[in-house]
Order: structure tokens, then sequence, then C-alpha cells
């Protein structure tokens, strides 16, 4: 896994773009707590990937991939109930639901990679 830093990862990319698309789709939702709710846990899952990257070691990297996957699935259930209070409509929430759902592969793919990362004596991520 060849990165200097967590804006290289596509997945926090990926999960970046998610977010501000969310902010754009429900700029105007009445539905105020649902609203900070679906944005705050999409902002969490690229925010998740980075903290855990900048903590430089292997247990803290996976601890919050793992916080980001449990937000991404938080983001994925929203989606669900937006779309049975028709705030949106059926192809933009298959648009997000299909990224969400390989933005959680890919989390969970990190994961997987970064634990098989070669660390130092202390646990220190090598990237």
């Amino acid at each position: 896994m060849a990165y200097r830093s967590f804006e290289d990862l596509e997945v926090w990319q990926r999960a970046c773009r998610q977010c501000t698309t969310t902010y754009e789709i429900f700029e105007d939702c009445k539905k105020y707590s649902l609203k900070d709710q679906i944005e705050r846990c999409s902002l969490s899952v690229p925010s998740n990937v980075a903290e855990g990257h900048e903590r430089n070691s292997v247990p803290d990297f996976q601890r919050f991939l793992t916080i980001a996957l449990g937000s991404n699935a938080e983001f994925q259930t929203q989606l669900y109930i937006a779309r049975k209070l028709n705030l949106i409509d059926q192809p933009v929430f298959q648009n997000l639901i299909n990224e969400s759902k390989e933005i959680s592969a890919m989390i969970r793919g990190l994961w997987k990679s970064i634990a098989r990362t070669p660390t130092t004596e202390n646990s220190k991520l090598k990237t």
C-alpha cells in the first residue's frame, strides 16, 4: 500500500465526495433533525479515516476505520429513511446507497490491508 497521507487514499477522497454530495442534496430539507444527522454521519466517514491515519499506529487506524464503517452504516440507514419519506427520489437514493456500500467495502479492505502492514516494535504505520 503506497501512500503518503490520508489525502492519497481513494476511500478518503470518495467519502469526501459522498459528504459534499449529501450536503448539496439535503440543503433545502425541512426535516431538520434528519438533515443534521445525515450530514453529520456523512462528515464522520472521511474525518475518521483521516484521524485514524494521523494517529500513526495500526491499532488506532483500525479503530478509527471501524468508527468510519459504523458512521457509513448509519448514513445508509438514514438514506433508507429519507427515501421512505420521499425526501430523495429513487435514482438519487440508488446512487448514494451504491456509493456508500462501495465505500464500506473499501474501508474493510483498508482495515485488512493495514493489519498486514509491517510495523515497528511500537505498532507505528509505515507509509
